[in-house]
């Protein structure tokens, strides 16, 4: 699954070469291609999984399929732009095909309205990458170990009103090429001094470097020992973002959903209680998450959905198209502050 174009050798036509041109010129010919053969999953269309679904069918995958057994409600019709508002009380995969599709007919959209859960291990090996969005902590811990197993990339995410993430694993060894400025030879003579003989940079010539990157497991990621002395010294410097996303993983495993803006006192509470709890778990002060953080981690909120289904959709196709440096292995974002930051955790 590494290298689509020794696997396949997809063939670009004169018409997909029209459509993909501007891409085409920023990334090249050769991930054009390999995006062209590569098959995805993407499961869970809430708002996040729109805008996901659309850089991607956009983009030109091969193939996509749509996953999710939700129906669409009023508040799924405000997050997400792909389900007419005619279409409540339908399954939100199949009411968001036919948007999906005419972004891009060179694309095969299909939809699918079944469980995630409820699927075999089988599933998941048709694709190329995985990408799972409102799933339960369990569920992508067992999707992420599946499929790094098989060379499949997969990836994560989920918007929390203000607060979004994203989690990828792309495998022991991510091979890619970012394309860098290049280096010209000094000509000048021994008697020209010192900075006559530095090679200096030429900003109208580029050059393609190989690069290899490894990733670790989902579950290695979130089983930080925070009690070992390196974790100590670096807790400082972490982003209380992470710890966020324990609570809300634990509140989504706890009752079966996510925090409900028409529950907020009650669920405010459970959130600062599972707040202490996990916190404790983890061996770090609960004063990492100050009480304030109920206030903004309710409901998917459209913009903070565009800003990281921009990311994590522009992750799927650098890694599928091995272009570019990928995000390793968390992108947090706050839509308080409006900016993200980047930062691995897990075994080196």
């Amino acid at each position: 699954m590494i290298d689509m174009i020794e696997k396949e050798d997809p063939v670009i036509s004169e018409e997909e070469a029209a459509q993909y041109d501007r891409q085409i010129r920023l990334w090249g010919l050769d991930a054009q291609k390999r995006l062209r053969g590569s098959r995805v999953l993407l499961a869970g269309l809430g708002g996040l999984g729109a805008e996901v679904a659309k850089n991607l069918i956009l983009a030109g995958v091969k193939g996509l399929t749509l996953l999710d057994h939700e129906q669409v409600s009023e508040e799924s019709c405000r997050a997400q732009f792909l389900v007419p508002v005619t279409a409540q009380g339908q399954n939100r995969a199949q009411a968001s095909l036919e948007r999906a599709q005419n972004l891009n007919p060179m694309v095969e959209v299909h939809a699918d309205s079944d469980r995630v859960e409820d699927k075999p291990d089988d599933f998941f090996l048709q694709f190329d990458a995985v990408c799972l969005t409102g799933c339960s902590r369990d569920l992508m811990v067992r999707v992420d170990q599946l499929c790094s197993q098989r060379n499949i990339k997969v990836f994560c995410g989920d918007v929390y009103g203000y607060y979004g993430y994203m989690f990828c694993n792309l495998g022991q060894e991510h091979n890619y090429v970012e394309e860098k400025p290049k280096l010209v030879k000094p000509t000048g003579n021994s008697n020209d001094g010192p900075e006559a003989k530095k090679a200096k940079v030429d900003p109208n010539e580029t050059t393609m470097v190989k690069k290899t990157v490894s990733f670790c497991s989902l579950k290695e990621a979130l089983e930080v020992d925070w009690t070992s002395e390196k974790a100590k010294a670096g807790l400082k410097r972490t982003p209380v973002d992470y710890f966020l996303l324990h609570v809300l993983l634990k509140f989504r495993t706890d009752k079966g959903r996510d925090p409900d803006p028409q529950s907020f006192a009650e669920d405010s509470q459970l959130l600062k209680q599972i707040r202490d709890d996990v916190l404790e778990a983890l061996a770090v002060s609960s004063d990492l998450l100050s009480d304030d953080f109920t206030s903004y981690c309710f409901s998917e909120m459209s913009p903070v959905c565009a800003v990281l289904g921009g990311v994590l959709g522009q992750e799927v196709v650098k890694a599928l198209s091995q272009r570019d440096a990928p995000h390793r292995n968390f992108f947090f974002f706050d839509g308080r502050k409006g900016n993200g930051v980047v930062d691995y955790f897990g075994s080196k």
